[in-house]
């Protein structure tokens, strides 16, 4: 018997533990008034700063939705570019609250680092980039090539298995740093440059001349990109993941930025709930009811921040692909708040 007591009064210690641990990062965002969000040192589309050192981005708009669900301001966030050999580390050492950088959800990050991924913001995998004069049309005949790469990514070991699992040889010419590789593979340090397709676009389109370069059309790995946080805070976590959903969940009902004030007066229950005009679905998260309303409000839905950073009209020119809504063709599928 006390043996049972003092079991229950262990995890009952346990909980309100763990229950203040879970609200740590939400009372430290508010109490400093801004989230800290890593992001690349710039990738077009994804997270980049114009000339007066404003960030913008598909990856840039996660972290404004979660700063416009907990402070109605999108623009209460500060930005710490990041290399791939730092951002975990950062992540795990607090000196960020979000990490929103192209990074590649896989088992042993998802595992082994004391990180969760919120969710898929684009599905992508990895391209290869040649010169057009070189006349390669196909990975295939890559055998022999000096492969420029990015170290400390998955980009490294896909490239690895991929010339393995041919019987083809490669030089890989490493760097530490994105901006480093793309300048090897500009001036002729190797024959390849290989990463995300996504990314491939996106520095291309930064060339001077861009028809100069092709992107092969094998893609040889799957990348799901999405935003990370540190385990140990579910509140933290779910805020991040339904801001997530409420990207996507928006689209799907037709929720945009410039009918959103409209929507409120909306018949359809998905579309009440959403917007915060019927439930309480903004109490379980420390957020207010509006929470959704305020990132449609201020940075429209999935559809609307991929067209404007990433989509077919942009430099970047990515059609949706597998980043089209489920009834669409495509992945992205919102869990239902309800």
């Amino acid at each position: 018997m006390q043996n049972k007591v003092l079991t229950i009064a262990l995890a009952a210690g346990l909980g309100l533990t763990a229950t203040a641990a879970h609200a740590q990062t939400l009372d430290a965002v508010k109490a400093k008034g801004y989230i800290q969000c890593g992001v690349t040192g710039g990738v077009p589309g994804f997270s980049a700063p114009d000339a007066n050192n404003v960030w913008a981005g598909l990856e840039v708009d996660f972290c404004r939705a979660v700063a416009a669900a907990i402070f109605d301001d999108p623009d209460a966030v500060r930005y710490t570019p990041l290399t791939s050999q730092e951002r975990f580390a950062a992540l795990s050492a607090g000196e960020i609250d979000i990490l929103s950088r192209t990074t590649t959800w896989t088992m042993s990050r998802d595992t082994d680092l004391g990180i969760s991924f919120v969710g898929t913001m684009y599905y992508d995998g990895q391209g290869f980039m040649v010169r057009v004069e070189d006349g390669i049309e196909s990975a295939l005949d890559l055998s022999g090539a000096a492969v420029c790469i990015e170290s400390g990514t998955t980009t490294e070991l896909n490239a690895a298995d991929y010339f393995a699992a041919n019987g083809m040889d490669f030089t890989p010419v490493v760097f530490t740093d994105q901006d480093e590789v793309v300048k090897a593979f500009e001036d002729g340090r190797c024959d390849v440059y290989t990463t995300d397709a996504s990314a491939l676009a996106a520095e291309r389109s930064k060339f001077g001349t861009p028809d100069d370069y092709v992107i092969l059309p094998e893609i040889i790995s799957k990348e799901p990109l999405g935003p990370v946080v540190r385990q140990g805070d579910d509140q933290w976590f779910k805020i991040n993941r339904w801001a997530y959903y409420a990207l996507v969940e928006a689209e799907e009902l037709g929720v945009t930025q410039a009918n959103v004030d409209e929507m409120l007066g909306s018949d359809n229950p998905a579309v009440r709930r959403l917007l915060g005009v019927e439930g309480e679905f903004g109490t379980p998260l420390g957020l207010t009811n509006d929470w959704a309303y305020r990132i449609v409000k201020h940075i429209g839905n999935y559809g609307e921040s991929y067209d404007r950073h990433v989509g077919p009209n942009t430099e970047i020119g990515l059609e949706r692909g597998l980043n089209a809504l489920w009834t669409d063709g495509g992945l992205q599928y919102a869990m239902p708040i309800r």
